[in-house]
């Protein structure tokens, strides 16, 4: 007759589990209790399966940390690493010094209906006044030669602050391309590093629910013999 390797009692033959036959994680928490006990040690029926309802608890209490660690770690990472597209039209505008502002305004509205309006009716009254108001006294007879000048003038200092304003189009054009460049980096990398994740505690709890199973597989052994016992 057996003797059970933890309470040093004796074993019914029925009832003796030899350690050589538990499985790894079983045997290796009973030896966190018995470090003593080996494979060639046996214990009981009752004293495994108490192993085995404490594994199950230890498993499900361990995949919970787990699941929790993770999302401690998720909450992390979007509190550390903000939106990088967020940043982007705030560091642009940063950068601008007052010329390129004073540049962009001046082009945005010469090229808006308002300026072409407004130069219209300006042109419309200086003709008017030279031709008819002021028809005897005209600062500005036809062909109205200082009108012209002005418009040259006006040409000549439109034609570069326009080119400013579109070479700073340009370059907020490369600016943008180089932005949705590491944005779209970015997203990659997180999606690989969130595949990556997903397939690993995939392949965990795959591992955690065959250990499962196989207790459970065990039980159902344990109890297919007591009840062949019991019929014979």
């Amino acid at each position: 007759m057996q003797t059970s390797f933890l309470s040093k009692q004796p074993l019914p033959p029925a009832e003796a589990v030899a350690g050589s036959s538990l499985r790894p994680g079983m045997l290796a928490l009973i030896k966190t209790d018995y470090p003593d006990f080996e494979k060639e040690h046996y214990l009981s029926t009752e004293e495994l399966n108490l192993y085995r309802r404490r594994y199950l608890n230890e498993l499900i209490e361990k995949e919970k940390v787990e699941l929790a660690t993770l999302d401690k770690e998720v909450m992390l990472a979007i509190q550390q690493n903000g939106i990088l597209s967020e940043t982007i039209q705030d560091e642009a505008e940063k950068q601008l010094t007052m010329g390129e502002r004073l540049a962009d305004q001046v082009a945005a509205f010469g090229g808006s209906w308002v300026f072409i309006a407004s130069f219209f009716c300006f042109i419309l009254c200086w003709m008017l006044i030279n031709v008819w108001m002021l028809r005897y006294r005209a600062f500005d007879p036809f062909p109205f030669i200082l009108l012209n000048l002005i418009l040259s003038c006006l040409a000549a200092i439109q034609a570069p602050i326009i080119m400013m304003s579109q070479n700073r189009q340009e370059q907020k054009d490369r600016q943008r391309a180089e932005h949705d460049y590491k944005i779209n980096l970015k997203a990659e990398l997180e999606i690989k590093l969130l595949s990556e994740k997903i397939d690993h505690l995939l392949v965990h709890q795959n591992k955690k629910l065959l250990e499962i199973q196989e207790i459970q597989i065990d039980y159902l052994e344990d109890l297919l013999r007591r009840t062949n016992r019991a019929l014979h």
